[in-house]
């Protein structure tokens, strides 16, 4: 059963616990809330301000698991947190398992000031959960991305122009990566699991997946320094840093130009258009 007045006095008792730095936002210079406010909460969310007012105050309807799961990671709450906040809309939490989609918020707190770098947040299959703004002008916006495609992986073998980013003499090297990449996870989850679904599902839609599988290749690695096309700005070089959170199998990725250097340059042209894209 659901006790929408719990939930609302715990929205917003989490709310009032976060400021504005805290959630990548700017605090400003006339602000009397105590921590956030309710329409940045729902910003943050991707939902109505009235919608999460009523939340907060308890008249509004029974959020679905959709909204809940949106408002754990508008809220960067913890695992816990967010069993709490299901268990108090009557539903049963998502279970805990490496495959999650919910971002650990200490991993968020750190995309939240990488606005001036390239960075994104991605599952083990690959799967880009969230982007900082520069990472969504270098390589698209992954949330118009769903089912299967979500994944690097599968876009590569299945979606030509999954590669236009990349240039033309890396791309054999980059499919053994993704297939060896995904021998590893399947051996590691089982063939019951959803990777493994997923490998099947290559196979009969990839000959050159179905290919490199059958060699049965792992430990494939892709390059330190990375090379990315880009339509607007050309070829830039960059070092992909990596930061791994083991309690959701999620990994921070951020892209780096050195100093002084012609990709430095260029990624501040990009950041350039990517303002002057969002105005």
């Amino acid at each position: 059963m659901s006790d929408l007045s719990s939930l609302g006095d715990f929205l917003q008792r989490r709310r009032e616990a976060l400021q504005p730095e805290d959630v990548g936002l700017a605090r400003g210079v006339r602000r009397r809330t105590a921590g956030l406010r309710r329409e940045e909460v729902a910003l943050l969310s991707h939902m109505s301000t009235d919608y999460y007012a009523r939340l907060e105050r308890g008249t509004g309807p029974t959020p679905s698991e959709q909204m809940l799961t949106a408002l754990a990671q508008g809220l960067h709450l913890s695992l816990a947190e967010r069993d709490h906040l299901f268990h108090l809309a009557g539903h049963r939490p998502p279970a805990r398992h490496s495959g999650t989609d919910h971002i650990g918020p200490g991993m968020l707190r750190v995309l939240d000031r990488l606005d001036d770098t390239p960075a994104e947040i991605v599952t083990e299959l690959g799967e880009t959960l969230r982007q900082s703004r520069l990472g969504i002008a270098l390589l698209g916006d992954a949330s118009l991305r769903s089912g299967p495609a979500r994944s690097i992986g599968y876009r590569w073998f299945t979606d030509p122009s999954a590669r236009a980013a990349y240039p033309p003499d890396e791309q054999a090297a980059l499919s053994r990566v993704y297939a060896a990449g995904l021998r590893e996870l399947v051996a590691a989850h089982g063939p019951a699991s959803r990777v493994a679904a997923l490998a099947d599902d290559l196979r009969s839609r990839s000959e050159e997946f179905d290919a490199l599988w059958l060699s049965h290749e792992v430990g494939a690695r892709p390059p330190a320094t990375k090379r990315f096309l880009h339509p607007e700005v050309g070829v830039l070089e960059l070092s992909c840093q990596t930061l791994l959170d083991p309690d959701h199998s999620h990994r921070l990725l951020v892209y780096t130009a050195q100093p002084g250097s012609e990709s430095a340059e260029k990624l501040r042209l990009l950041a350039v258009l990517a303002e002057t894209t969002a105005r």
